[in-house]
């Protein structure tokens, strides 16, 4: 086997990585800094498309988090630069929050229920029976299907909530149509990301929790990838998968030192 290459840029998921359920994993304060410190370009990255980066920006540095607002990439921005490749100056439907309509907006785009080119579904915590009608009938009529995200569900202090994943299969379900999911797994969204720091998958690695999101992502962009244990995926999970990590650790904090 091919020996890798020092990392020299680093990608992390945000939940279950960095924070969980609402408060900072241990150690993860110490990696930020080590980041910032090294120079090393870094992304936070996240498939919930809900918040602006500032909104995230904020919320990390309530929690003793400092991540440069440059320094978070969602599926939100990543779908909007998507369809700006895509279809410049186009137009969409959009079930979503601040985070993806925000996103959209910057990049020219109208937000319109009348012929849009798009239906675009993103995360919300209001999915409306009005609003998910209304994207069957346009996808129905023409319009192509985009969804930021293909996680079936979400974490919460209370227990899992249903996500766009799961959203996406009921208008699947009802059109024929299955929507083109921009965030992880989706390589797209790492070498999105990686070309926005000007980094290079040989050299830079992913750190996530999950391993149908994260560690696939970063596998299928030819970066390395690091497992923790602070998320969704257990040691005795990683088996049942196909591939693996290329280290599995406990939690952010045993990275630290390799950066």
């Amino acid at each position: 086997m091919a020996e890798r290459k020092p990392i020299e840029s680093w990608l992390t998921d945000m939940d279950g990585v960095l924070i969980h359920e609402g408060v900072p994993v241990p150690g993860a304060d110490r990696f930020l800094k080590r980041l910032r410190e090294s120079g090393k370009p870094f992304l936070v990255l996240t498939n919930n498309s809900i918040y602006t980066r500032r909104d995230l920006q904020a919320r990390l540095s309530r929690m003793g988090l400092e991540v440069p607002v440059e320094s978070i990439w969602t599926s939100a921005l990543a779908t909007a630069q998507f369809l700006d490749l895509q279809r410049p100056g186009g137009s969409a439907f959009v079930i979503g929050e601040a985070g993806l309509t925000t996103a959209l907006h910057d990049v020219g785009y109208v937000l319109s229920d009348v012929t849009p080119d798009y239906v675009v579904l993103g995360e919300t915590r209001t999915y409306s029976f009005e609003a998910l009608t209304k994207a069957i009938r346009l996808i129905n009529a023409g319009a192509r299907f985009i969804a930021t995200n293909p996680d079936h569900t979400g974490p919460s202090t209370e227990g899992a909530l249903p996500a766009t994943g799961s959203v996406a299969a009921l208008i699947t379900k009802a059109t024929g149509r299955d929507p083109y999911f921009v965030g992880k797994p989706n390589p797209l969204m790492m070498r999105t990301g990686l070309n926005m720091i000007g980094a290079h998958s040989e050299t830079s690695a992913m750190v996530g929790d999950r391993m149908d999101t994260d560690v696939l992502a970063g596998l299928e962009a030819g970066m390395e990838t690091f497992l923790v244990l602070t998320g969704l995926t257990d040691r005795e999970d990683i088996d049942r998968f196909p591939f693996r990590p290329d280290a599995v650790v406990n939690s952010i904090a045993d990275l630290v030192d390799k950066v």
